[in-house]
């Protein structure tokens, strides 16, 4: 009986320290990614990955904490101990899986090219709207040939350390590159004409065209996925946390499962990008 009893004891323990474990969990975000995730005039985060984490941490039944972080830090931060997991526009690439562990992803956008409204460059137009480098067929290949062909030369401004500086360093090497520290940096020089071509996620320049100080400026299509850009975004964690990533895998599919995701996303990029 005393044998049987240790052992339903033992059973019922560990699933109880489990839990205590990640009573609070702390995210780790940028903060100056919008929509993403983005800081408003009072100085408090907000984006659509602040609504989604949210209700993740509603439905985990665990407390959360926001932690602001310069993007170029990001993930050493992470494996530091800083905080918990990464929620920041992150997208899933074979490149940061060497060093962390992804959730599944719950949005998916295209990377999108900007350019002045003035420039000769906005009348570019390719013959597909969108392409996935992950494919190999002639229209693809044909289409993303002629992209690099226009970037040949040309300013073209990214974020350091991301998709789009990988796109660049992969395919388009002759393109005079410059990075920039935040989205905002990079904004800046590309409405001012300092770079001649920006790449980011289409939402994050959807988000800074709809406003006065970036309604000198364009997308030309085509938008991008795939290859370099990754296959969506996910939340990062520390490869030994990985109960910690099967709680937000739970809830991140029964928020796309029922459209909470879905309808974070049309509020912040007006349009669907859930996965």
């Amino acid at each position: 009986m005393n044998k049987i009893f240790v052992i339903i004891a033992s059973l019922f323990f560990v699933p109880l320290s489990l839990f205590a474990k990640w009573e609070e969990v702390r995210i780790g975000t940028e903060g100056a990614y919008p929509p993403w995730n983005g800081t408003n005039a009072a100085g408090e985060l907000e984006g659509a990955e602040i609504d989604m984490a949210t209700e993740i941490c509603y439905r985990m039944g665990v407390k959360c904490t926001f932690v602001a972080q310069d993007w170029d830090g990001i993930i050493p931060a992470l494996l530091n101990k800083k905080y918990d997991v990464i929620i920041a526009g992150m997208s899933i690439t074979e490149e940061r899986m060497e060093k962390v562990d992804f959730s599944i992803g719950y949005m998916t956008d295209g990377a999108c090219l900007v350019v002045s409204k003035d420039s000769a460059l906005a009348s570019y137009q390719s013959e597909l709207e969108s392409v996935n480098l992950n494919n190999s067929d002639a229209a693809t290949q044909k289409v993303v040939g002629s992209v690099v062909a226009l970037l040949k030369g040309k300013k073209v401004g990214v974020q350091g350390g991301t998709i789009h500086q990988n796109f660049i360093e992969q395919y388009a090497s002759s393109a005079l590159l410059s990075t920039y520290s935040t989205q905002d940096d990079l904004n800046l020089d590309l409405g001012a004409g300092r770079v001649e071509i920006g790449l980011a996620d289409c939402g994050a320049f959807d988000d800074y065209m709809s406003k006065k100080e970036g309604s000198n400026l364009t997308s030309v299509s085509p938008s991008m996925g795939g290859g370099p850009f990754g296959d969506g975004v996910g939340g990062a964690f520390r490869k030994e946390d990985d109960d910690l990533r099967e709680m937000f895998n739970d809830a991140i599919k029964a928020s796309l499962a029922d459209g909470t995701i879905s309808t974070i996303a049309k509020k912040w990029f007006g349009r669907d990008i859930s996965m």
